[in-house]
């Protein structure tokens, strides 16, 4: 039985277990210095979500709604580390807790929602088009800070 649902607090270190799926090689961090961010993040508009096999959490990304003042001052929303667990893959669990997401930017009155994928996940990049992104109209730059300076 599968069910999307915004994320509590009490899910943090279910969230937090899926995260370091999604990126191993990053420092691991405490669940009260996760949850003081937690806490910032939705007083600044993010909203968690989790997709529930059971009483297993098999999925999660966020939403961010960013308020914008072109386009009629039509938010954006910026969904973010969408991650399912390795066993719950290719189900359409993902699939699901993605269109929940979109639904839920859609009633914030966005007038679009995006999303970047790391350049060397193909795999990844199919999903989302299949899902309604275009992975060709925008161009992504990033810049990148030293490992000293975010790692702390």
């Amino acid at each position: 039985m599968l069910s999307i649902r915004k994320a509590i607090k009490e899910d943090l270190p279910l969230i937090l277990s899926l995260y370091r799926e999604l990126q191993p090689d990053d420092p691991p961090i405490s669940e009260s210095r996760a949850a003081a961010v937690w806490d910032n993040a939705v007083d600044s508009g993010v909203t968690y979500f989790v997709a529930e096999v059971g009483d297993i959490i098999a999925a999660t990304c966020y939403v961010a709604i960013i308020p914008n003042i072109t386009r009629g001052c039509a938010p954006i929303a910026f969904i973010e580390n969408i991650v399912t667990a390795a066993p719950y893959r290719r189900l359409g669990i993902g699939r699901q807790l993605l269109e929940s997401a979109i639904e839920y930017a859609r009633a914030q009155g966005c007038y679009k929602a995006t999303l970047q994928s790391n350049i060397k996940r193909p795999g990844a990049h199919e999903f989302y088009e299949a899902v309604g992104f275009d992975g060709n109209s925008k161009r992504a730059f990033e810049m990148r800070f030293g490992d000293d300076e975010w790692k702390k």
